[in-house]
């Protein structure tokens, strides 16, 4: 495909999107189902440039002095992709492929963009309007600044699994894509965001990720999983499973003592926690699906570690996911802290005395993160916050109240937030 054609096909996508609300991933399947012809850099690039407008749509718009899906795509193309005036004009009137002639007003917008400087804070850090009182709440005067890195690419972070192998080893191996060590974890490996142009998926075709060697999981997650503190020899309950990936930390760092369950409310999210488990080498783990009847029965009052990744929003990862900040609504959110204050209130009774509840959101919102500890507090007095962390280089992303708050501004991770529950003896 031509320029033209590819820049066509990411407005077509992008109006889709728009008009009915689909999720960018089926939109982008669909497009690719109905394009044969489109080879694989044809694929890249479209997608790259609608994520591109997603992550910046409100920057875009203010800046074209028009909100439309083909003025964010030109303007991507400008500010984000920083193609020259002339390659732009050529794309957009390459007949019979591209999507029609500048217009004087688009060529006058991207040679003299408006301004950012005076654009109220939602606009300049690309969130919606009604998300400006709980960003302030999270990020005071900062909020824009936070906004704008939740609107970046975000890097490619892998966790070394210590059951099969060792940082040093894993480095060894990903060298080829670049990866880097992180100071502040020594299991965390970490390789440069991928221009959007550029094919993902050569990590999969290292021989040393189908071996077990490395799970995909952002810095976040990992620190997440981290504060579950020394959990080897110990009984763990991860209450909210999902695909697993928290899980697997957890048991890499137990060593394959003690026990960890796996259990979801969802069956389905629980389907690939097996098979990964087999490849990294997990033995010490029982997955409890709820397709059986009481299948945490046993469990009530046994467990020194309640580990809870609860549903929520996903805000804190915008960078990955940029479509759903659009999507996002007061409904949703409100829908969203009642299931976390269920979930708390579900995993209160598995913790036996001297054990801990570890509370995790990938939200920034303090709605549903310090309100919802606030909230169970008051349900359950006797548990008491732990700090989250100990380790003085996360020293600076505790709160005063010993919550561990990350963010892509704060920290260079995905938006985390992580409270330590303990259960007086």
């Amino acid at each position: 495909m031509r320029d033209g054609g590819r820049l066509a096909a990411a407005i077509e996508v992008l109006t889709e999107i728009e008009q009915r609300k689909r999720p960018v991933r089926l939109a982008l399947k669909a497009w690719g189902d109905a394009a044969r012809y489109a080879g694989a850099k044809d694929r890249a690039f479209v997608s790259g440039l609608v994520l591109d407008v997603l992550r910046r749509r409100r920057s875009l718009a203010w800046r074209m002095g028009e909100d439309t899906p083909r003025a964010a795509a030109l303007g991507a193309l400008a500010f984000e992709w920083a193609w020259r005036l002339e390659r732009i004009a050529e794309a957009a009137g390459d007949e019979p492929h591209g999507p029609g002639p500048l217009s004087e007003a688009e060529r006058t917008a991207l040679m003299h963009p408006a301004s950012l400087d005076d654009a109220p804070a939602p606009v300049r850090g690309d969130y919606p309007d009604w998300l400006d009182a709980p960003m302030a709440r999270a990020f005071g005067e900062d909020r824009a600044a936070e906004g704008q890195a939740l609107a970046e690419r975000a890097p490619v972070d892998v966790r070394v699994n210590l059951l099969k192998t060792d940082p040093e080893r894993a480095l060894k191996a990903l060298q080829p894509l670049h990866a880097q060590q992180v100071e502040v974890l020594p299991t965390a490996l970490r390789m440069p965001a991928l221009d959007p142009t550029t094919r993902s998926g050569a990590l999969e075709a290292i021989p040393q990720f189908s071996k077990g060697w490395f799970e995909v999981q952002d810095l976040g997650s990992q620190l997440a999983a981290a504060a579950a503190g020394e959990v080897a020899g110990k009984q763990v309950l991860d209450l909210c499973a999902g695909g697993g990936g928290k899980t697997l930390a957890l048991a890499g760092t137990m060593g394959n003592t003690g026990q960890i369950y796996a259990y979801d409310s969802d069956a389905r999210r629980l389907a690939d926690t097996v098979r990964r488990g087999e490849r990294a080498g997990v033995r010490n783990l029982q997955v409890r699906s709820p397709i059986q009847p009481d299948a945490l029965k046993g469990l009530d009052g046994r467990m020194d570690l309640v580990f809870i990744d609860a549903p929520c929003t996903g805000t804190g990862s915008w960078r990955r996911h940029p479509d759903t900040k659009w999507r996002l609504s007061p409904e949703a959110l409100a829908k969203r802290q009642a299931d976390q204050d269920q979930v708390l209130e579900d995993g209160a009774r598995f913790v036996k005395p001297g054990g801990r509840i570890v509370y995790v959101t990938c939200s920034i919102l303090p709605d549903e993160n310090e309100d919802r500890v606030a909230a169970f507090r008051e349900r359950y007095p006797e548990f008491v916050v732990r700090p989250a962390s100990d380790d003085p280089k996360l020293a600076a992303n505790l709160t005063p109240d010993g919550f561990l708050r990350l963010s892509p501004r704060a920290s260079q991770t995905d938006g985390f937030f992580v409270a330590v529950l303990e259960k007086p003896r």
